[in-house]
């Protein structure tokens, strides 16, 4: 289920002012007090190195400082739901990415940008563990002044963290930041503790707030579609009793039961039906796959992204779940065909 943790956060947080919020909540003092958050903007999937493309669920943003140099400010965020001990080893090879791909396109400037990249975890099995600078990971003489004068000849790098599971309840909700930033980071702390169904109802203000956005309605869906995945029924049970609370009855159960038509859920509903109704797990597996086909073209379909019929059939036929995931986070920001179906792939 790790794509579909990836999935809400991508969404909640791949809009600036929501990836603001979560930046100024983790960066120190003086990053936040010198960054122009105005000029903070998401990188297209394009900018993004291909190599990388394949196998992150990372979400990259350029910023300028208050300085006014050209200078940019990249911020990358990458979620986890589960520890990765080598996550520093695979920050840095990002980071080094990112700044061999910023040389080639600025081959006059003597200088490099600052990159940033931060994590954002909430794993069910407690604290992050491992180790947060890439010196760490190395294997050094034993004493602590033979270690130290080895540390000095390895890289040395270090990403930021931001353990959701280490927050307390109230600290997440004082954090600053549009209120679906700050139920997001709610539910990612409670998603897969246990006590997510007897919290839900002392967060109905904040579900309130997020409804009457110029965007609640959609952004209520996401959440609600997202804790009934990961979640069972007595999550299920609660949450439509916030909804009753902040809207009318009618609308609430409008939100409850349309969006796994009309998106995500479908492939996995079709999938158990044609599971069920051909009696082997070869249906199932074939279930799954055209229903997470037919949300990418509907998707795109909303999005009014042309899409051929080579490209469609292409989509219809692939039988690869790993595949058909990426190209599906992919499509809910896509702009063109291209940023879904990458030339590497064909």
């Amino acid at each position: 289920m790790s794509g579909l943790h990836d999935l809400f956060a991508r969404y909640t947080f791949g809009h600036p002012e929501r990836a603001a919020a979560e930046l100024r909540a983790v960066l120190p003092a003086h990053v936040v007090s010198e960054v122009d958050w105005s000029s903070l903007r998401r990188e297209p999937v394009s900018v993004v190195d291909p190599e990388l493309r394949e196998t992150e669920s990372d979400l990259l943003f350029t910023a300028r400082l208050h300085t006014g140099r050209p200078l940019l400010l990249y911020v990358l965020l990458e979620h986890q739901s589960t520890v990765d001990r080598w996550m520093a080893l695979r920050m840095l090879r990002y980071v080094v990415r990112q700044l061999e791909r910023w040389r080639q396109e600025h081959s006059k400037s003597e200088l490099l940008p600052i990159i940033i990249p931060l994590v954002m975890y909430h794993g069910p099995g407690g604290a992050w563990t491992a180790p947060r600078r890439v010196e760490d990971l190395f294997e050094l003489p034993e004493g602590e002044a033979q270690r130290e004068r080895w540390r000095a000849l390895v890289p040395r790098f270090e990403y930021l963290l931001d353990d959701l599971t280490a927050e307390r309840e109230e600290a997440l909700s004082a954090r600053p930041g549009p209120p679906l930033a700050r139920l997001a980071w709610l539910v990612l702390r409670y998603g897969r503790t246990g006590e997510l169904a007897r919290k839900l109802p002392d967060w109905v203000a904040l579900f309130a707030q997020v409804q009457a956005g110029p965007e609640g309605a959609e952004h209520l869906v996401v959440v609600i579609r997202y804790l009934e995945w990961t979640e069972g029924k007595a999550v299920h049970t609660a949450a439509r009793r916030v909804l009753h609370s902040v809207m009318d009855g009618q609308r609430a159960e409008e939100l409850m039961g349309t969006w796994a038509e009309e998106m995500i859920e479908r492939g996995l509903q079709q999938g158990r039906v044609e599971g069920r109704e051909e009696g082997r797990e070869e249906g199932l597996q074939q279930g799954l796959l055209r229903g997470r086909a037919d949300s990418i073209l509907r998707i795109l379909g909303a999005r009014r992204v042309h899409v051929d019929e080579e490209a469609r059939q292409r989509i219809l036929t692939c039988a690869d779940m790993a595949t058909l995931d990426r190209w599906f986070d992919r499509s809910l920001n896509a702009a063109t065909l291209s940023d879904v179906l990458d030339d590497r792939a064909w």
